[in-house]
């Protein structure tokens, strides 16, 4: 069985699958392609159906890293089949708690940046919808930190279950 990681902001357009592409990326890297599920999702249901925000690719694909997606909104249903479920900011980690129907669910959500050592206590993503292209070369950064540090946390675990 496969362990479950699901990226979740507010639109799902921007922050979301850029963690999602850049997670999957690192998955694969480690050769842990059919161990680990990665997917996204957001908060809210503005944007399901629409592809990521064109800055989103464009910093994705300029740095050899997928662009496939669609927007879709995070069901508490979910809960059940997830393992992870990863905010991009503390605002999403309220939301998904307040969302999550037990207290186990609850347990499962986390904030990216948690998982990268030099976050310091700013563990939130900005979003970079408002902004320019820096934005959006910043918030690429900090998942490319973070996903180091939650890949060894996934593989912590995977070995974990092996044993």
């Amino acid at each position: 069985m496969a362990y479950r990681v699901c990226f979740v902001c507010t639109g799902n357009i921007c922050r979301s699958p850029m963690a999602e592409s850049v997670f999957r990326a690192r998955v694969a890297e480690a050769g842990l392609d059919g161990l680990v599920e990665v997917d996204s999702a957001g908060t809210d249901g503005w944007h399901e159906g629409d592809g990521a925000d064109p800055r989103t690719v464009s910093i994705l694909r300029e740095s050899g890293y997928g662009t496939e997606h669609r927007a879709r909104r995070f069901e508490a249903s979910w809960f059940s089949r997830l393992d992870l479920v990863i905010a991009l900011d503390s605002g999403h980690l309220r939301a998904l708690r307040r969302l999550a129907p037990t207290p186990e669910d609850a347990d499962k959500v986390r904030l990216l940046r948690s998982y990268d050592p030099a976050a310091g206590d700013d563990l939130d993503v900005p979003d970079p919808y408002y902004g320019g292209m820096d934005g959006f070369e910043e918030c690429l950064e900090m998942v490319e930190a973070a996903s180091e540090g939650l890949l060894a946390a996934v593989r912590a675990h995977l070995e974990g279950q092996a044993a």
